[in-house]
């Protein structure tokens, strides 16, 4: 049976360049488990998410760093020496349920936070990574950014080895990068209805 680590690895390369031809396809039994984890996060509440009993101090984790909104802990299944986690104190089951002023200030420990890592491994690069949803390698539904201390040639993603493909500028390519203009409108819109509603509320 494929480890968890492994399981976790697969996912995480395959998302930074999908090699739909080359890596193995995702066995039944993983696929089945992808469906009860999303089952699994609509039932997702504070009491069973591993990183709020951290949060609270009911389970043990190796702590880095800590403030008001966040805190970095070292991932008890690395997928390298110093893969770490920022997570928000409060619990959002994802990033896109997470405000903009607690990703902000999560990301605003980045280059304090992952700079300290690398100088504590001896690496020179690291990425970052935020697997949202299931089917994008998501385990723990609070969200959290990875830090990924990285060397040379340490062969971590499969994927770096195959060649990206260029974009093709054409009607299909056109078509949707004008979709995604439209949902941005869309979304800002719906926004802005919720800032007033919130507004006429208040008055």
């Amino acid at each position: 049976m494929e480890s968890p680590s492994r399981r976790r690895l697969v996912i995480l390369s395959s998302h930074i360049n999908p090699p739909a031809e080359i890596l193995p396809p995702i066995s039944p039994l993983l696929a089945s488990t992808s469906a009860s984890e999303n089952c699994e996060k609509q039932n997702y509440s504070k009491t069973d998410c591993v990183f709020c009993n951290i949060i609270r101090g009911e389970a043990p984790a190796l702590k880095v760093y800590e403030d008001d909104v966040c805190l970095c802990i070292l991932d008890t299944n690395p997928l390298c020496h110093g893969h770490s986690l920022i997570i928000p104190k409060r619990h959002f089951s994802s990033l896109d349920a997470t405000p903009p002023s607690i990703i902000g200030a999560m990301c605003s420990k980045v280059p304090l936070i992952s700079n300290a890592v690398m100088k504590a491994t001896g690496c020179d690069a690291f990425n970052l990574l935020v697997n949202n949803g299931a089917a994008a390698g998501q385990v723990v539904f609070h969200t959290h950014i990875h830090i990924i201390p990285r060397k040379a040639h340490d062969c971590l993603w499969a994927s770096e080895s195959l060649r990206r493909r260029p974009l093709t500028l054409d009607q299909e390519a056109s078509h949707l990068a004008n979709c995604i203009r439209e949902n941005l409108s869309f979304s800002n819109n719906l926004e802005d209805i919720k800032v007033q509603s919130s507004s006429l509320i208040g008055n």
